[in-house]
């Protein structure tokens, strides 16, 4: 009986384990190689395209669908709802990913499994709760009405998040997932429980999804260069090579994949490669706001266009075509941009779905996209100081900056060292699989993958 393992690593470039691979030969002509660079060198990665956009949901939409974003629906970390006028990222449904799933087949099948279908359990990826599968753990804290939050794991059987919890030595910590705390701790909790999981031989699913988060964060504060990131990248090796035994342990095949690179950000002026096209957009008269205690909103009712920012792309939404003629005019000068596509352009890049922008403008090398609207400090809206992921109309990465003063949130988009989403990414992966032919791209090896799932029926 055939099980895989199926692990997606946050910001594992091929650039990355590529520096770690040249610092191996020069060592090894001192008579000396450090851990990451043997294990570099031990995992064997191969080269692979990113997926487009270059982004987390994306990348994991695209992955257990097999198919691209204009397919799927995932187009970004965040959608933005016409009826409602509102934007949502980070929403966990899984009814939100259109599309067959990669393991549907394989799942059906009872194989010589005592009559049962086989299992599939899916740890700590975006847009799995309501997943038709036997297993899912995702964070889910209950935010309170009077501030604060209670931290929780959401969990398919119930009693699973409480189960592993006890194995690994206490509850998973949100803090250390997201925010100026996110950190190593995350990823160690989450290397723990899903070797709990593939050693717990009553629910130990046949297909196990899971995520390694912690590189991304000190690579988009550091940079993807220097003592840093090297020295987050070993951490990250050394997860890999104890996931890989775990799973030779417990009759695991294993598949092993970054999701995007980092690049290093233009550190050059005061925004330090900042593109702000609501400010834009705003000046333009496009953009409406509302003032509240001198504080300004966004008014997404009355605007006649808006971008959606998340990191190296973002999706700009327009009232009409008049708005949208006006807005790639607004736009079309903007320092940092490289492309301004319509939904005939998007088509090219595999992204044009009706939940796409009306335009989608995506960032030159060493540029990002923020959503800030405002330019004055007292103008900010309450939440822009604080990890809010529900109101921000866009990927915040400061988020992962203390401001002044404590516990408030940086806006300071300077501090931001690395960035990521543009597309022909290059990524690392490795697997035990024997596919049948050498993928080119992410997506070629995510349907490399359901070809060998069904070959297990």
């Amino acid at each position: 009986m055939q099980k895989l393992l199926i692990v997606q690593v946050a910001a594992l470039g091929w650039e990355l384990v590529q520096n770690a691979l040249s610092a191996e030969k020069n060592a090894q002509s001192k008579s000396r190689a450090s851990r990451a660079q043997s294990l570099a060198t031990e995992l064997s990665f191969q080269k692979a395209e990113s997926f487009f956009p270059a982004l987390t949901c994306t990348a994991q939409a695209s992955f257990r669908t097999a198919s691209p974003p204009h397919s799927h629906g995932m187009i970004a970390n965040g959608l933005f709802f016409r009826d409602l006028r509102k934007v949502l990222f980070w929403e966990p449904s899984a009814a939100l990913v259109e599309g067959e799933r990669m393991w549907e087949k394989f799942r059906a099948s009872a194989g010589n499994i005592r009559g049962r279908q086989r299992r599939v359990g899916m740890m700590f990826w975006q847009q799995s709760l309501g997943e038709k599968i036997d297993l899912v753990l995702s964070p889910a804290p209950i935010h309170k009405h009077s501030g604060g939050m209670i931290q929780d794991c959401y969990s398919q059987p119930r009693e699973l998040y409480q189960r592993l919890a006890k194995i690994v030595g206490g509850p998973f910590n949100l803090i250390n997932y997201w925010g100026p705390f996110a950190s190593r701790p995350s990823s160690d909790w989450i290397v723990d429980a899903t070797c709990a999981m593939m050693r717990e031989r009553d629910l130990a699913p046949e297909l196990l999804f899971s995520y390694i988060p912690h590189l991304d964060y000190d690579l988009q504060r550091h940079g993807p260069n220097g003592k840093r990131a090297a020295a987050a990248l070993e951490v990250v090796l050394g997860y890999l090579a104890r996931l890989r035994d775990e799973a030779k342990a417990n009759g695991y095949e294993w598949l092993f994949y970054g999701d995007y690179a980092i690049e290093a950000v233009n550190r050059s002026g005061a925004n330090g490669g900042a593109i702000f096209p609501n400010r834009r957009l705003r000046e333009a008269g496009l953009f409406e706001t509302r003032a509240i205690k001198k504080m300004r909103y966004a008014d997404f009712f009355a605007s006649r266009a808006f971008a959606m920012a998340d990191h190296q792309i973002a999706h700009v939404f327009t009232r009409d075509e008049n708005a949208t003629a006006a807005t790639r005019a607004a736009l079309q000068d903007l320092s940092g941009v490289e492309m301004i596509l319509n939904h005939d352009e998007q088509q090219h890049f595999n992204v044009a779905h009706p939940r796409s922008g009306d335009l989608l403008l995506i960032a030159k090398p060493g540029a990002w996209f923020a959503y800030p609207w405002w330019e004055k400090k007292n103008e900010a809206p309450d939440f822009a100081t604080h990890v809010d992921l529900r109101n921000k109309p866009g990927c915040d990465p400061c988020e992962l900056f203390f401001g002044w003063p404590p516990p408030s949130v940086s806006q300071n988009t300077a501090k931001i060292r690395g960035t990521h989403g543009r597309p022909n990414e290059s990524v690392a992966w490795t697997t035990s699989l024997q596919l049948a032919t050498s993928p080119r791209s992410l997506l070629d090896l995510a349907r490399l993958t359901k070809v060998w799932l069904d070959k297990q029926l």
